[in-house]
């Protein structure tokens, strides 16, 4: 096999352990939660996903090349969204934190496991956080094999990491921006469902509305 392409999975199998034994110890890629089991994040697992694909290629050329490549301007939009919607999302967690009218934010609720904890939001698996993930994983292994066949066939060193079409990135920012979009009020509670305060009983023990 390739050298470069040896490398390129060394890379990838050791940042990929990296990951595991920062979860485990750190909770790396989980959500801000109170709960003991602490559910997977879906931000941060996007970001992790294509640092390391990204990463490995960088190294994998780096080798191969003795020279650092020129990062294609589909790898730097790629992490730029990833980096975006782990932001956006942590900010939005924060904001959920805050409210007082939150009984109990879903995140707050043990891991049910990767993939479910992936695609779930407060009302169960939902159907936009699932398309998001179908298309990061396939973009991801597409990525991946034109690495590894670059690698291979002796391409030039500034065509080895491949440049995404337009409209792929485009997708990928739109799953990420209706993910980021629908987790907004995945918490939020009306406050015609926040139960009102129950009157007080009066020394006849008749009930007595408290004064506004």
């Amino acid at each position: 096999m390739n050298t470069c392409v040896v490398c390129f999975w060394l890379v990838f199998f050791a940042l990929l352990a990296v990951y595991v034994y920062l979860d485990l110890k750190h909770d790396l890629l989980r959500d801000q939660s109170t709960a003991t089991r602490k559910p997977w994040s879906f931000a941060r697992t996007q970001l992790a996903w294509w640092t390391l694909i990204i990463m490995s290629a960088f190294v994998a050329v780096l080798v191969k090349c003795n020279t650092a490549p020129d990062l294609t301007s589909s790898a730097l939009i790629l992490l730029g969204i990833s980096a975006a919607t782990a932001t956006g999302a942590r900010l939005i967690d924060l904001s959920d934190v805050k409210q007082e009218d939150i009984a109990v934010r879903h995140q707050d609720i043990a891991s049910e496991g990767f993939f479910i904890d992936l695609i779930s939001n407060q009302d169960g698996a939902s159907i936009h956080r699932l398309q998001a993930l179908i298309f990061n994983l396939a973009y991801g292994v597409w990525m991946i094999v034109e690495v590894v066949n670059n690698l291979n066939n002796g391409v030039a060193c500034d065509l080895i990491i491949p440049n995404m079409d337009a409209n792929a990135l485009i997708l990928l920012g739109i799953s990420s921006g209706t993910y980021a979009v629908l987790k907004t009020p995945e918490n939020k509670v009306a406050q015609s469902t926040v139960p009102s305060a129950k009157p007080a009983p009066d020394q006849s023990g008749q009930s007595v509305t408290p004064g506004v």
